[in-house]
């Protein structure tokens, strides 16, 4: 579809501040979506459109988190691959079954994390001991998270930082970093799907992902900087804003009864 060149400039002004948010504590959809939306597209082609910009942002993230050395690919090569299948094999799932079960969930796993995220004493700026091996790992968080984000999406990085930080004893900046690279992947990879059904308006999608790259510049530049001064505060608030927000769209009856 066409779009003005203000629209555009806009989109990508959007894209800018999801890319940081992004970069320090996940949920930029919660932006770039409404936003997409709002310009006329089709849902599917929304939500694809998020993909192609959101891939720019979290490679900006992870390419700055890699630099400084906060990525260890080394022992992240099983949960990328494993993250990749997940989110392949949840890309096709959902164009043949309903999702609408998780939108019902995912508003109280959201506040649980937030809960989580908030009073955990293992969340901190050490690291702290692992629970779980690098094979498990992958194949509980990058399969079952990867699969998730390809099938429904919102929270992802909600998803994965909880993994990193509660299973494998990750601090609050290394699970950030990390989440971002398994985020990424599993963007590719639904992104791939995507344009094989063209379901992509390119012409938004890059005009956003200029934003996105410069955003989550700025985010991982805020979170090599502040560390959990910074991450703590934005999981917080990012993962119950979500779940505030699904919950409306899923229980509007409830916000009317309040008011």
């Amino acid at each position: 579809m066409e779009l003005d060149l203000l629209t555009l400039g806009l989109l990508a002004l959007a894209a800018l501040l999801a890319g940081f948010i992004d970069a320090i504590a996940g949920g930029g959809g919660l932006i770039t979506v409404p936003a997409l939306l709002a310009t006329g597209m089709p849902p599917t082609v929304a939500l694809a459109t998020n993909k192609l910009q959101s891939c720019f942002g979290s490679f900006s993230a992870t390419f700055y988190y890699l630099r400084r050395g906060l990525i260890d690919w080394r022992t992240m090569k099983w949960a990328v691959v494993c993250t990749f299948i997940g989110s392949m094999f949840g890309t096709l799932l959902v164009q043949r079954i309903d999702a609408s079960i998780l939108q019902k969930v995912l508003p109280f796993l959201l506040a649980a994390f937030a809960l989580y995220f908030l009073f955990s004493p293992r969340v901190g700026d050490q690291d702290r001991s692992c629970r779980l091996g690098i094979i498990p790992f992958a194949l509980l968080i990058g399969t079952g998270v990867g699969f998730y984000d390809g099938f429904f999406g919102p929270g992802t990085g909600s998803f994965f930082a909880l993994g990193f930080i509660a299973l494998a004893g990750f601090s609050m900046a290394r699970a950030t970093a990390h989440t971002k690279l398994l985020n990424f992947t599993s963007n590719i990879a639904s992104l791939l799907f995507f344009i094989l059904g063209g379901q992509v308006a390119w012409v938004a999608g890059l005009s956003m992902a200029l934003g996105q790259f410069i955003g989550a510049r700025l985010g991982s530049k805020m979170v090599v900087t502040r560390g959990t001064r910074i991450i703590k505060p934005m999981l917080v608030t990012v993962s119950l804003v979500m779940s505030v927000r699904l919950l409306w769209q899923q229980y509007p009856a409830w916000f009317a009864w309040a008011g």
